[in-house]
């Protein structure tokens, strides 16, 4: 979620200021790309998994600050809801074994970790919604201590004026109200970042813009929201409702949403910051005393605090990351589409399906996304998150077509070739792809298996619904922690 910041009131005169100081940020990072002041040595890549915590029955343990001093690990931090915590992985190169050191760090970080926790009777689950969250679990209470969520859920029901209003229509439906954001917490995700060159930032976006219904199909972990089966992954309608800061009538009006899959393919980096201080107005107005100007002037690197800021408040499913780490600025893709889970090396698994694929379609020589719109990008992500591995898509070349079809023709073996373009040993593409290739094969993702073992419990026992979904998370837990893939694991 971003930053800490000091819970405050904001008057008209901040909101102006900051308006005026965003807009400088924005002339300064334009000067910086034109004046070529950012360096690129290597790709490296990042891994951040947000996770929820859950009592021995599977409820929601609402004890993420005791949960964290337990573990005492800096690389843990809060999430949104007092269930929810984030590990954030050391960024690294993919070349000589990266991927499997990311699985190797990950899997000791949560494995001490859970045992941690333990001591305060919580145990942490991956996965892209908790399905034994009910109505009691979202009141206003619910939010995390840090005063960044307090000040954020006020801004946001401020800028809406009235509660939030979440409606999902999938194999049930579901119609609740919110008098907070916490249902966003609900929404619990995988975000691999990815360092590219400003000359080759719109290439890497497009890319990832394009296979983001694939993703979403292939990894979907989020059928279940307060006791209803919804989508396959539920969290990609949920989190754009749930942090909806547009009344009924800015709706009609064709006013942006703050989660946003965008309109265009883009040219440019600077067009998407362009676009997020153009058509977004600002929810946390604090200036930075920093004036960028004079630090580019100067030959220092500015961190355009307000740029960043407002960019962390716009919820795009890839994101435009500007940062400065000892005091070089570089750029990364944030790839936020994924659910967290099922187990480690399903997401590492994920991690090398989207990395291997992003490098060779930002290279082709006739981009893809000059042989589609960006509508039908965006229709292929509903669908992905509708229906995972059922869905069908459109491509290029082919017309519409079944995504696991697509995946297994098409997609693997560029995968296969972008992974080897970036120095992945054999060992690791052939494991890792192949987890991709069989969920294609089985047609089992981490939705499809915690939808079967729901209906196993409720359907052919005497099990009332919230108990099946217990029953069924407990059975996902055990199985979380052998880190076999999910399209292995028999339907308990």
């Amino acid at each position: 979620m971003g930053d800490e910041v000091a819970r405050q009131e904001f008057t008209r005169e901040d909101r102006t200021r900051y308006r005026t100081k965003v807009r400088s940020c924005l002339d300064v990072f334009a000067r910086m790309l034109s004046e070529s002041r950012f360096e690129f040595d290597r790709p490296m890549t990042g891994l951040e998994i947000e996770m929820n915590l859950v009592d021995d029955a599977g409820d929601p343990a609402m004890r993420n600050a005791a949960a964290l001093d337990a573990i005492a690990d800096p690389d843990f931090v809060t999430e949104l809801g007092q269930w929810n915590l984030e590990i954030n992985v050391a960024p690294r190169e993919l070349t000589a074994g990266g991927i499997s050191g990311f699985e190797s760090v990950v899997r000791d970080s949560l494995n001490e970790a859970d045992r941690k926790a333990r001591a305060v009777d919580a145990h942490m689950v991956m996965v892209g919604i908790l399905p034994t969250l009910q109505a009691k679990h979202m009141a206003r209470d619910a939010l995390s201590g840090n005063p960044r969520y307090g000040l954020l859920n006020e801004q946001v029901l401020a800028a809406r004026g009235e509660d939030l209003h979440i409606s999902i229509s999938g194999v049930d439906k579901l119609q609740m109200t919110a008098d907070s954001i916490v249902p966003e917490g609900a929404c619990t995700s995988t975000q691999f970042h990815l360092q590219v060159p400003p000359d080759s930032f719109a290439a890497y976006w497009n890319a990832a813009q394009a296979i983001a219904g694939v993703q979403v199909a292939v990894g979907a972990n989020s059928p279940f929201l307060m006791g209803k089966e919804l989508w396959r992954e539920t969290r990609i309608a949920l989190f754009q409702q749930a942090t909806d800061t547009r009344s009924d009538e800015l709706k009609e009006q064709g006013v942006r949403p703050r989660v946003w899959f965008g309109e265009r393919w883009i040219t440019s980096i600077f067009d998407l910051f362009e676009e997020n201080v153009r058509y977004f107005p600002a929810l946390l107005p604090i200036c930075d005393e920093e004036d960028p100007v004079q630090v580019l002037e100067r030959g220092d690197t500015p961190s355009l605090a307000e740029l960043r800021l407002h960019n962390g408040t716009i919820y795009r499913w890839n994101r435009p990351v500007y940062d400065v780490v000892r005091d070089q600025p570089h750029l990364r893709v944030e790839n936020r589409v994924l659910p967290a889970g099922p187990t480690v090396v399903d997401t590492l698994a994920n991690g090398a399906f989207y990395y291997g694929l992003v490098r060779m379609l930002a290279e082709e020589e006739r981009p893809l996304w000059s042989q589609m719109s960006f509508s039908a990008a965006e229709e292929n992500f509903t669908a992905g998150a509708r229906h995972g591995l059922d869905a069908q898509v459109y491509w290029p070349g082919l017309g519409t077509v079944p995504v696991a079809e697509l995946v297994l023709r098409r997609l693997l073996p560029l995968a296969h070739e972008g992974l080897v373009k970036l120095q992945v040993a054999q060992e690791e593409r052939d494991r890792l792809l192949g987890v991709i290739e069989q969920r294609c094969l089985t047609g089992v993702n981490g939705a499809t298996w915690q939808a079967g073992s729901f209906h196993r419990h409720y359907d052919h026992t005497s099990l009332d619904r919230p108990e099946a979904l217990r029953r069924m998370l407990r059975g996902y837990r055990d199985l979380m922690h052998t880190n076999e893939p999910v399209h292995t694991w028999p339907v308990q």
